[in-house]
């Protein structure tokens, strides 16, 4: 199936943490984070057109994994948005599904973003809507290397970042959030100073190494498969940085430029295993 052509598409990029620290955790349970978080040029693609009811079809390498879930995050935000009215909503699902790279956050965003014109809704709050959807969906609406904090909600300007490339590998488990949390041990991290401005990716790097993914040990003993993806991506020529993502478990590497990452993801052969290499996605202004 392919989206048709239509009304209103957005592009669903995925949304990766170069670092994620556990800083607290609130009275409701909900824990509180300091990440930053960047958008490579990789992701699902989200269609809305005209019809009486909302519906939602949904195809992709990974679309066979949403198909029996009776409320989707899709249908969740056109239902938030405005209650009542209709669309057809197309997912192309190219992203590994609980993965750590917020494939599910980033469609309820794009949902938002092409109901909102389809419908012609002025006015809304997207990002109190995108809120109530998941902590991730609201750094998700813009697509922009942001600082998140809070339990996500709260957004800042990333650094200016050069212009570095990642490889992608997700191994081919779902690693349950929750669980990972639960999961977690030691104290809580203190949130880091970053300049505003990483003239190279040598010096972002070094920030980045002082840093950590407070979530990454905790994947690993669930999933141990993580540990051997770092190895690999590790083990890549040029590689930078490696790190896992979010809650796991996709992990990524760091390379000098997109070109490089991308001959690198090359490499990767491993039966089972999603990989990707390229840049950051450049949204239109």
């Amino acid at each position: 199936m392919s989206l048709p052509k239509g009304i209103f598409t957005r592009f669903a990029p995925a949304k990766v943490n170069l670092y994620l620290h556990v800083t607290g955790k609130r009275a409701d349970g909900y824990h509180l984070l300091d990440s930053l978080a960047v958008f490579p040029d990789v992701g699902d693609a989200v269609a809305a057109s005209p019809a009486e009811t909302l519906t939602l079809a949904i195809s992709g390498r990974f679309g066979a994994v949403l198909q029996g879930e009776a409320d989707n995050l899709l249908l969740r935000a056109g239902r938030a948005l405005a209650p009542g009215r209709g669309a057809a909503l197309t997912l192309e699902k190219n992203l590994p599904v609980a993965s750590g790279i917020g494939g599910g956050s980033a469609d309820a965003a794009a949902a938002l973003h092409v109901l909102s014109a389809l419908w012609g809704v002025e006015g809304a709050d997207l990002p109190a809507l995108a809120l109530g959807l998941g902590a991730d969906v609201p750094v998700c609406l813009a697509s922009r290397p942001a600082r998140m904090q809070g339990i996500g909600e709260v957004l800042a300007p990333a650094p200016a970042l050069p212009d570095f490339g990642m490889v992608l590998v997700n191994p081919g488990v779902a690693v349950p959030t929750p669980a990972v949390f639960r999961a977690r041990q030691g104290e809580f991290s203190l949130a880091p100073d970053l300049p505003e401005v990483w003239a190279d990716v040598d010096t972002m790097v070094a920030d980045l190494t002082t840093c950590t993914n407070d979530l990454q040990d905790a994947a690993i003993a669930i999933a141990p498969v993580i540990g051997e993806v770092l190895r690999t991506l590790e083990a890549l020529p040029g590689a930078k940085l490696a790190r896992m993502s979010g809650s796991g478990a996709t992990c990524f590497a760091i390379f000098e430029n997109p070109a490089a990452a991308q001959a690198a993801a090359e490499q990767i052969r491993h039966p089972g295993w999603w990989s990707w290499g390229g840049g950051l996605y450049q949204p239109l202004p």
